[in-house]
C-alpha cells in the first residue's frame, strides 16, 4: 500500500491545487445559504472523486488479473498520454493569460453563485471534482497506479481514500475554517481567493508542466 499511495501522492495535490474549486467554495461561504450550499458542494466534491477514482480503479483492478502480474504497459501508455496532455495544456495557459495589467475573466457562474441552491451546489461539486477534465484525468491516473501495483482489494480502497482525503483538503478546509470561527474567517478566505483569481494562470501553467513531466518520466520508466 505505501508504494500506491507513493505514487499517487502528487496527483492527489495536482487535484487539491485547484484555484477554481477553490475560489467556488470561498465564494459560496460568502453567501447567505452557505451553512447549506457550501456543505453540499464539499459533498459532491467527495461523491465526485469517489465515483471517479471507483469506476477507474475497477477498470485497472481487473486489467490487472486478467493479464497476470505485469499491466504496466497499458497504464503507462495511459500516463504517457496524460503527461503530454498536461504538458500542452501549461503551454497553453501560460499563452492565454492575462498581460498588461489585464484582469482574468472569471467563470459566469460566480455571478450567480449567490442563488445556488443546495442541490445545485452539490451537483455543482460532482462537475468540478469528476467531470472536470483536468482532475478527472488526475484522478484517472492515480486509480490506474494504484490498481497496477498489485494489493489486496482492501489496500486499494485504502489508497483511494488516501487519495480522495487529500485531494479534499483544500475543499473542506475553507468549510471546517468557516464553521469553526464564523466571521473572522472571512478575511483569511477572502485573501486566499483574490490571490487566486489574480494568479490563476500561473498556479495552472505550474501545476500542468509538473504533473505532464512527472507522468511522462512514469510513463518512460514504465515502458523501458
Amino acid at each position: 500500500m505505501g508504494e500506491a499511495i507513493g505514487e499517487i501522492l502528487p496527483l492527489a495535490v495536482g487535484v487539491a491545487l485547484s484555484p477554481i474549486p477553490i475560489i467556488a467554495i470561498i465564494l459560496m461561504l460568502g453567501t447567505p445559504r452557505a451553512r447549506s450550499n457550501a456543505p453540499a458542494f464539499a459533498l459532491g466534491w467527495l461523491l465526485g472523486l469517489t465515483i471517479a477514482g471507483g469506476v477507474m480503479l475497477a477498470i485497472s483492478s481487473g486489467r490487472a488479473q486478467e493479464d497476470g502480474s505485469d499491466p504496466a504497459t497499458w497504464v503507462s501508455a495511459l500516463k504517457l498520454a496524460l503527461g503530454v496532455l498536461f504538458v500542452l495544456l501549461a503551454a497553453r495557459t501560460w499563452h492565454g493569460r492575462p498581460r498588461g495589467g489585464e484582469e482574468a475573466p472569471m467563470p459566469k457562474w460566480m455571478r450567480v453563485i449567490d442563488r445556488f441552491t443546495a442541490m445545485r451546489s452539490l451537483v455543482f461539486g460532482v462537475v468540478l471534482s469528476a467531470v472536470n477534465p483536468k482532475n478527472l484525468a488526475l484522478t484517472v491516473a492515480a486509480a490506474a497506479a494504484i490498481g497496477q501495483t498489485g494489493i489486496s482489494t482492501g489496500e486499494e480502497i485504502g489508497a483511494l481514500a488516501v487519495f480522495i482525503a487529500i485531494a479534499s483538503l483544500t475543499i473542506l478546509a475553507p468549510v471546517v475554517l468557516y464553521f469553526a470561527l464564523g466571521a473572522r474567517a472571512a478575511a483569511l478566505l477572502d485573501d486566499v481567493k483574490e490571490w487566486m483569481v489574480a494568479h490563476n494562470a500561473a498556479i495552472m501553467t505550474v501545476l500542468f508542466l509538473v504533473l505532464g513531466v512527472k507522468l511522462i518520466g512514469d510513463a518512460i520508466a514504465g515502458l523501458s
